[in-house]
């Protein structure tokens, strides 16, 4: 058995270093078994958000550090291996400012134009395909529709889609995904909207599971096959994991709906209720779940290392449940945790000074480094069993056959830890506040 073991540790000043494990004959104490031989998902992989927010910023410093930052990300080999993005049909929170791509009124469409994604969105998706040498599976949220389709007659607040603009908001989808593609950007699927059960200060709209199960069943299904688009994914909910299984329900159990319907989209917002996952998948086994968005709210936390673990424990938590694809909010934001038009400052992976020029690389960068750097895309959840209360682990088993296991301590005092596989073992020590990718092979 061969063994590599990366580590990132707060106190030793670790990140993503070559450590030693310890092969032994005999087995004592804490142990993480694998059992490669018990499967669960496929996985997908990782990635995070081409927002506005974070494109502007990159487009502040110079050319060389911008595109450094997203090779930090999107390379497969210098990078974290990031193969998935996420994209905000016209504005979000994370924007320069409310904007849509036609003109009041315009329910034919025909002043469509995606010109504004020309200036700082698009060239970040293709730097970023650019420095993974292959093209990203893209799914792509709307925040709100245009005011004039809304009941509050504005984009923020909440309100919902007035009913008669059902189908003029469905086409609206279409013309997007048609419209990147056109930029050379291919769009993989779509989210039905952003949070439908929240009313925000920002880009919002409000939908009930009911009215999103009609939507898509009478409007945004046929409309996308109408177009041609029936091979994009069709994702619901797109919130908290709260009542995700209740909102999947009211959606899947539905069969007229559901044949529309990839899978459940999830954020960490509120809860950490992740056998809410294992619910759905279930009720519904045919269907799959993607964790959409995350992040650190309240602004920018340089050093914090809370942070961090809240990533990996999520990511822990939800993959243990059938989680099939994992995407970050901002993949980049400035030294206040923006741009955002409505000041809703929150932290990234990457914070950029603009000012400075300076990078910073927070604890949550190296967190999910060591999962998307090693499990690859195509890998398969494996059973394991831990014999310690203090640690967290997932495992996966790579297509070229090769384990990762992750494990971390967010304890405040080092564990040692016995990884075992078909008879042979090593030992190993997990500093307080680390985590470790095991990266085992035969």
């Amino acid at each position: 058995m061969n063994v590599r073991m990366i580590q990132t540790s707060q106190n030793t000043g670790d990140r993503f270093a070559e450590k030693e494990a310890t092969h032994v004959e005999k087995v004592e104490g804490q142990t993480l078994e694998l059992f490669p031989d018990q499967t669960f998902q496929r996985f997908m992989g990782f990635g995070g958000a081409f927002t506005e927010a974070a494109a502007y910023t990159l487009s502040k410093i110079p050319a060389a550090d911008r595109l450094r930052v997203i090779e930090s990300y999107f390379h497969k080999e210098h990078g974290l291996g990031y193969n998935l993005g996420r994209t905000h049909i016209h504005s979000c929170d994370f924007a320069l400012g409310n904007y849509t791509y036609v003109e009041d009124g315009d329910t034919e469409l025909a002043t469509f134009s995606i010109e504004r994604e020309k200036e700082h969105v698009l060239p970040f998706i293709k730097d970023a395909v650019a420095a993974r040498g292959e093209e990203l599976t893209i799914l792509s949220s709307p925040w709100s529709p245009p005011a004039w389709m809304k009941t509050n007659n504005e984009m923020n607040n909440g309100g919902k889609l007035k009913p008669e603009y059902n189908d003029v908001w469905a086409r609206y989808y279409a013309k997007y995904v048609k419209a990147m593609e056109n930029e050379g950007v291919p769009i993989w699927g779509i989210t039905v909207q952003n949070e439908p059960d929240a009313t925000q200060v920002w880009d919002s709209c409000i939908y009930s599971g009911e009215e999103e199960r009609d939507f898509v069943k009478k409007h945004l299904g046929p409309i996308m096959e109408q177009e041609g688009l029936g091979d994009k994914k069709i994702i619901i909910w797109d919130h908290n994991r709260d009542i995700a299984y209740e909102r999947a329900s009211t959606v899947l159990s539905d069969p007229d709906a559901a044949r529309y319907v990839w899978g459940t989209g999830i954020h960490w917002y509120v809860s950490e209720e992740f056998e809410n996952l294992t619910k759905i998948h279930e009720a519904f086994p045919d269907k799959h779940l993607i964790f959409t968005e995350g992040c650190i709210e309240g602004g920018v936390q340089l050093g914090a290392w809370h942070t961090g673990e809240r990533y990996a424990r999520n990511m822990i938590g939800d993959m243990n449940n059938y989680l099939e694809g994992w995407i970050d909010w901002n993949l980049v934001l400035n030294e206040q945790g923006g741009p955002n038009h409505v000041g809703n400052y929150c932290d990234a992976p990457i914070i950029v000074d603009t000012k400075t020029g300076e990078i910073h690389y927070n604890s949550s960068y190296y967190y999910i480094g060591h999962f998307s750097k090693y499990i690859k895309p195509g890998a398969v959840r494996i059973a394991s069993g831990l014999t310690s209360d203090g640690l967290q682990t997932v495992s996966f088993q790579n297509e070229d056959g090769s384990i990762a296991a992750v494990v971390m301590n967010a304890g405040d005092t080092a564990e040692e830890l016995s990884v075992v596989l078909g008879g042979q073992a090593v030992k190993a020590v997990l500093p307080e506040h680390s985590i470790t990718t095991f990266l085992i092979s035969m």
